[in-house]
Formats: C-alpha cells, sequence, structure tokens
C-alpha cells in the first residue's frame, strides 16, 4: 500500500530515501513540458480560445498582470527577431503572428476596461505605467500617450503599410519576368531542374508573402484607432461611473480613471508600437550579400566603413563646437567620437588592404603552378549535348529579341522524359563563329551528328500534297532536315497565301527543334549515360527498395542493366516503365544472365507498349508485314548462338530489297509505315541485319503481340532460290 501511495504523490521527495517510490512519482505525477511543448498545433488552438474568452469573462487583477507581461515580452521577443532575419521570407510566419498579436492585445484592452470601469482598478502594472508617466501631471501625461498614439499610428504603421503595399505590387509584377528568367537559366542548361523548382517556390512564397503582409498592416492600423477609441471611452465613462455610481468626487474621479487610463493605453501601446516596428523593419529589410549577416553588421558596415566620411562628420562637429552661441560640450564629444572612429576605421581598412595585397601575390603564386593542368583538364571537359548556331542564328536564342529556341529546348527535355523515360541532360546552346551564317550542328559528347541550315527571318513551306501544293513565287527550295521532305523559304508575307494553298508552314525555330527531337531519339541509347541509369534507380528505391536490392549488384550490376536500356532505347523502346523491366530482369536472370535474351524478355514484358505504339492511329490496328514459313525457315539455318543472323551476300541483298519495296508499296496505299513481324528467334538477328539500311523499321516477334492486339498484314516477303523478285500478297482490310 505504501508503494501505491507514493507513486500517487505529485510531491518529489527529497528526504534522500524511497528512491524507488519517489521516482515513480515523479514519472507519473509531473507534467512532461518536453512532450507538451511538441504539440504547438494544440497550444495555438487553445490559446486563440482562450484570446476570446479574455472578451468574454473577466479577469483577476494578477491574472491580467501576468497576461499583460507576456504581451510586452513577446512584443520585444518579435522585434528582436526581425533585427536577426536576414530575408523576409526567413520570417514567414509573421503576418500570422502580427494577427494574433493584435487580438491579444484587443482582449487585453477589453479585459483591463472591463476592470478600469467596473471596480475602479485594473492591477499593479497599469497603475504603475500610469502613476510612472503622468508623475502627478494629468495633462503630461495624457500628451505623452497622444504623442505615442500618434507616432505609432501615422508615422509608423502608415509607413510599415504603404512599403508592404508597394512591395506585394511590385512582387506580382515581376513575377513572369523571373519566371522567364528561370526558364532561360533552365533551358541553357545554367541551373538544373532542382533549382529552377527551387527558385519558382521561392517566387510564389515572395508574392504570397508580401501579399499577406499588405493585409496583415491593415490590422495593425485597426489596434492604433481601437486605442484610440477605447482610452476615450475608459476616461468619459470612469468620470461618469467614479461620480454616478461610485459617489465619488469628480477630483478623484478624475485622478483615478485618468491614471488607470493612461496606465492601460501605455501597456497597450507599448507592444503595439514595438509590433509596428518589427512590420516596418522587416518589410524594409533587403537580403544582405551575405547571408549570415545581421541588419546591424549590415548598417556598421554600409554607414561606418569609410574614414573619409567620419572625417568630414567629425571636422563638422569641431566647426560647431567652436561657433558662438553653441554649446561647446556637446559638439565637441561628438567631434572626438567621430574622429577616433575614424582613425579606427582606417587602420582596420589599411590592416584589410595589407592582408588582401598578400593573399592575392599568394593566389597568384598558386595560380601559376596550377595553369597548366587547369587548362589540360578544361580540354578535357566534354558536354554531353550541345547546338551550335551560326552567328545569323543567335536572335532564335534571345528572348528580347522574340527568339523563343531555348523554350522550346525546355519543351523537348520534357517531351523527350515522357517519350524515352529518362531525364535528358542540359543542351547547352551557343554560337560558333566558323559555322556559316545560317547554318547549325548538333553534338553529342563533342562530336557532330547532324547539322542543317535555317533562314532565320524566314518560314519554312513544307509540301505535304505534291497534288494540292501550288508553286510559290520568290519562293527558295531546300529540304526540311528532320525528314527530308521537299519545302521552300518564303518570306512572312507568303505565310498565309501558303498555308491556304495545302503547305505546312512552320518557323525557323520549329525547323530546329523538330530537327532536334528526332536527333535526340535516334540516338537516345548514346545519351543514357550510367549517370542518369543510376538516378532512376535511385527514384524506384525510395518506393521498392526491395527490387533494386534484389537485383544490384548481386545478380547484375548497374554497367550490364545499362546495356539492357541502350539496347531497349536503339530501338524505341520507351524505358519509362523501368519498373517492370527490373522485374522481368529479376526473373529472368535466374534463368540466363544472357544480355541479348534478357532485353527480347524485357520487349515480351513491354509488348503493350510496343504494340501501341505501332498500332494505325485511326483504325487502332498493328499493320505489319511478315515473313514466308519458307523465308524463315531459310534463314534461321544461318542463326548463330549469339543471335546474329549469317546468311548469303546475294541472299542479305535480295532481302533488304525486297522488305524496302514492300515498305514503299504500303506507305504508298495505306500512308502509313507498317512493322516487320518474324519469329522470336529470328528478331535480334533480322533486326541487327537491316538496322543500318532499314533502322526505320519497327522489328516485332509473335511473342510481343498481344491477345487483344488486332495485327492486319499486307503483305509477305518471299525469295525465290533461282529469281529475287518480290511478291506482294495484299490481305483485304
Amino acid at each position: 500500500m505504501s508503494n501505491e501511495g507514493e507513486q500517487l504523490n505529485v510531491t518529489p521527495d527529497n528526504t534522500g530515501t524511497g528512491d524507488g517510490a519517489s521516482s515513480a512519482g515523479r514519472t507519473t505525477g509531473s507534467i512532461n513540458w518536453s512532450q507538451l511543448l511538441k504539440h504547438n498545433d494544440v497550444l495555438l488552438a487553445v490559446g486563440m480560445v482562450m484570446i476570446v474568452a479574455m472578451m468574454l469573462i473577466p479577469l483577476p487583477p494578477m491574472i491580467l498582470d501576468i497576461l499583460l507581461t507576456i504581451n510586452i515580452a513577446l512584443a520585444v521577443t518579435t522585434l528582436l527577431v526581425t533585427l536577426y532575419t536576414q530575408e523576409a521570407l526567413q520570417y514567414s510566419t509573421f503576418p500570422t503572428i502580427l494577427l494574433v498579436a493584435t487580438l491579444f492585445r484587443l482582449g487585453l484592452n477589453v479585459s483591463s476596461t472591463r476592470l478600469i470601469l467596473s471596480e475602479g482598478q485594473a492591477g499593479s502594472v497599469i497603475t504603475s505605467f500610469g502613476n510612472f508617466v503622468i508623475g502627478g501631471n494629468y495633462v503630461v501625461g495624457l500628451l505623452i500617450f497622444v504623442i505615442l498614439v500618434i507616432i505609432n499610428f501615422i508615422v509608423i504603421t502608415n509607413g510599415a503599410g504603404r512599403v508592404s503595399e508597394v512591395a506585394a505590387r511590385f512582387t506580382l509584377d515581376a513575377m513572369p519576368g523571373k519566371q522567364l528568367s528561370i526558364d532561360a537559366d533552365l533551358n541553357a542548361g545554367i541551373i538544373s531542374d532542382q533549382e529552377a523548382k527551387r527558385r519558382r517556390s521561392q517566387i510564389q512564397r515572395e508574392a504570397d508573402f508580401y501579399g499577406t503582409m499588405d493585409g496583415a498592416s491593415k490590422f495593425v492600423k485597426g489596434d492604433a484607432i481601437a486605442g484610440i477609441i477605447v482610452t476615450v471611452i475608459n476616461i468619459i465613462g470612469g468620470l461618469i461611473i467614479g461620480m454616478v455610481q461610485m459617489k465619488m468626487p469628480i477630483l478623484e474621479a478624475a485622478s483615478t480613471f485618468t491614471t488607470l487610463t493612461v496606465g492601460d493605453g501605455l501597456v497597450s501601446q507599448l507592444p503595439a508600437l514595438l509590433i509596428s516596428s518589427a512590420t516596418g523593419i522587416l518589410v524594409t529589410r533587403v537580403a544582405a550579400e551575405d547571408s549570415q549577416t545581421s541588419l546591424g553588421d549590415d548598417i556598421g558596415t554600409q554607414m561606418f566603413n569609410n574614414p573619409k566620411i567620419l572625417a568630414i562628420v567629425a571636422g563638422l562637429m569641431l566647426v560647431l563646437a567652436f561657433m558662438p552661441g553653441l554649446p561647446t560640450i556637446p559638439f565637441f564629444l561628438i567631434a572626438l567620437m567621430a574622429g577616433g572612429g575614424c582613425f579606427f576605421v582606417y587602420q582596420e581598412a589599411k590592416a584589410n588592404k595589407a592582408k588582401e595585397v598578400e593573399e592575392e601575390r599568394e593566389l597568384q603564386l598558386a595560380e601559376k603552378t596550377e595553369t597548366k593542368k587547369d587548362n589540360v583538364l578544361d580540354l578535357l571537359q566534354v558536354e554531353p549535348l550541345e547546338l551550335e548556331i551560326g552567328y545569323r542564328l543567335v536572335p532564335l536564342i534571345e528572348v528580347e529579341s522574340g527568339g523563343d529556341l531555348l523554350e522550346r529546348i525546355g519543351q523537348i527535355r520534357r517531351q523527350m522524359a515522357t517519350d524515352l523515360g529518362f531525364v535528358l541532360p542540359s543542351i547547352r546552346v551557343r554560337d560558333n563563329l566558323q559555322l556559316a551564317p545560317t547554318a547549325y550542328q548538333i553534338n553529342l559528347r563533342g562530336t557532330t551528328i547532324d547539322t542543317g541550315d535555317v533562314m532565320p527571318d524566314m518560314w519554312l513551306a513544307m509540301v505535304t500534297d505534291p497534288d494540292l501544293s501550288e508553286p510559290l513565287d520568290n519562293a527558295i527550295p531546300t529540304k526540311e532536315p528532320a525528314f527530308g521532305m521537299d519545302a521552300f523559304w518564303i518570306h512572312a508575307e507568303q505565310k498565309e497565301h501558303a498555308e491556304s494553298n495545302g503547305y505546312t508552314v512552320v518557323s525557323a525555330s520549329a525547323v530546329i527543334s523538330t530537327h532536334l527531337t528526332e536527333v535526340l531519339k535516334q540516338y537516345s541509347s548514346e545519351i543514357i549515360s550510367q549517370g542518369d541509369l543510376q538516378e532512376l534507380l535511385d527514384r524506384i528505391k525510395e518506393t521498392n527498395e526491395a527490387l533494386v536490392a534484389d537485383l544490384i549488384p548481386d545478380e547484375l550490376s548497374v554497367a550490364e542493366i545499362h546495356m539492357v536500356v541502350q539496347s531497349l532505347l536503339k530501338e524505341n523502346v520507351s524505358i519509362r516503365d523501368l519498373e517492370t523491366i527490373l522485374e522481368c530482369i529479376s526473373y529472368h536472370v535466374r534463368v540466363q544472365k544472357d544480355l541479348n535474351y534478357l532485353t527480347e524478355q524485357c520487349r515480351i514484358a513491354l509488348s503493350r507498349q510496343i504494340c501501341k505504339q505501332n498500332q494505325h492511329p485511326e483504325n487502332g490496328t498493328l499493320p505489319v508485314i511478315t515473313l514466308s514459313p519458307e523465308l524463315e525457315e531459310k534463314m534461321a539455318q544461318g542463326l548463330m548462338e549469339d543471335g546474329s543472323l549469317i546468311i548469303s551476300p546475294n541472299m542479305t541483298q535480295q532481302l533488304i530489297q525486297s522488305i524496302s519495296q514492300q515498305i514503299e508499296q504500303v506507305i504508298g496505299k495505306t500512308g502509313f509505315q507498317p512493322a516487320l513481324l518474324c519469329s522470336a528467334q529470328l528478331r535480334l538477328g533480322l533486326r541487327r541485319l537491316i538496322e543500318r539500311p532499314l533502322g526505320q523499321i519497327s522489328v516485332l516477334s509473335y511473342n510481343e503481340i498481344g491477345p487483344s492486339t488486332k495485327v492486319n498484314s499486307l503483305a509477305t516477303i518471299r525469295i525465290e532460290t533461282q529469281k529475287a523478285a518480290p511478291q506482294l500478297n495484299t490481305i483485304p482490310q
């Protein structure tokens, strides 16, 4: 029983006996403040309810004294926090704190007014402030209170509100320009996607903050007005209540209620003055170049860091000190202080300059020893992707000149991320004086992979239907660089005429961006690096860590998975569903670790996606050209263990020629390029065989055709032994 009693005892045991029981009592009965402070949301909700309750429930004088003291302490804390804030966004909760502090002061005003008018007293704090300021003279006390109200209301509150309003307006007006600047830096490769996202978020937060501050400053102004009204009510109401209800003489009523009213006003206006000052400091704060410096450091550096200015001030104060009719001692003391500050600042500047000279000498000496090494290392750096342009194409990348090429490149990166399944590295755009003025070239890791030529001041009119397109006057014939279509360069005034005559008209920026898109798709397998793949794997780890950990590095290395991914991209298969690819590899790697085998299994796992990207856009069928059974049987005889296909040169030539002719005939009839369908064992070898001359043709296996896919076989490839004559066996659609 004694143990139970000691466990219920809230008072700590200081006698040194009963350690176990005392420990249990302290654990069970004492308040765990650390746990309580973790629930800030609950404390805030309770505090708001208490503020509203203060306006309705009478408070004892002792409780009111404590709350008034808390109000003053919080106001001082808020002011000091703003002094040590480098940027306004670091104190983003200030508008809400401003509102809560205003409501808290209004609740205290209501409680103090109730005590003053009902009991003729309002606690020690209000009485002490009133007696201290009035000092026996009511007129002086009232005037001091009025001056404080005027300073707070007219000077600080109005000024801070105006600054908040202007800052909010300018911030909103500057948002589009800042967004365009971020997009330009992102497209040029100056910043990363994460940095661009951070900057956009900061711009949005700035707009929200200053807009909120503009509204919150109105609460401070309303609080000042309410303070004046409450003061008038306290004095007039106090005189009436004191003389009528409390039967006080008029002088005693005036003395009592004026003292309490002035004390109440000062206790309320002092925190209000501090909060208003904090508001003005925060909205006028400009972020320093060094984010670690405080406001005091910035003021000291910017105002008192020039010895010449301090010397001039010291001389002027010294002259005024000896002017007839002016007090000598104040001016002489200030002159002495300014002169001393000038001397110390000059000595510090001299020492800093000597230190900078010495550091610069050491830096130059170190640079001389590292120059050759640095120059060689710079030569080794290779940009993953580059777009070099002639000098006449520079306006296409200048936003000020109306150029939209950088914006289009940003859109290309987003489109490629969706189509290919990985984020392309930043594409660096720079001018090259060695190129022709209107030429451009696309570089992959320092090597030119394609070139083109555009007229920046003209429009490209492409011939989509030769039968409907009429000749254009003064047009310059050319070839569209991405697809090799016949086209003409025309002037801007010919654009509408060309479009009405069946031409597709695009700008020079659109020509370059389309060409760049096709080149990136073609070389996507070479663009993706192991670092890019590692980033994708890290993202999958966040949601499915077991899948990656089970596969890497026990079964396969990142380099081997990278080769599988490259093989898929080489045939324009998106790796966006990388999780499915990894699951397929993880399952089949137990059977065989051959990368060609794993790649083919991944294609089967992605069959729905592969069929969809080869389907006809109108009827949803999969148009294909097949190989005859005799041809497949003959080709299977040349199949090697590594998947390669070795057949005679004559048969290879006939096969490629037949496929090319059949493809052209089908495109001429249907307007859509079909895929080449064969057995699973021949697919990889056939793809490698026709990859160089017919790389744009998709080669599918029967295993990659899903049960819901409707196949439309348009032709069959047959090769005769005696005569290489392709035959077209068209199946009615």
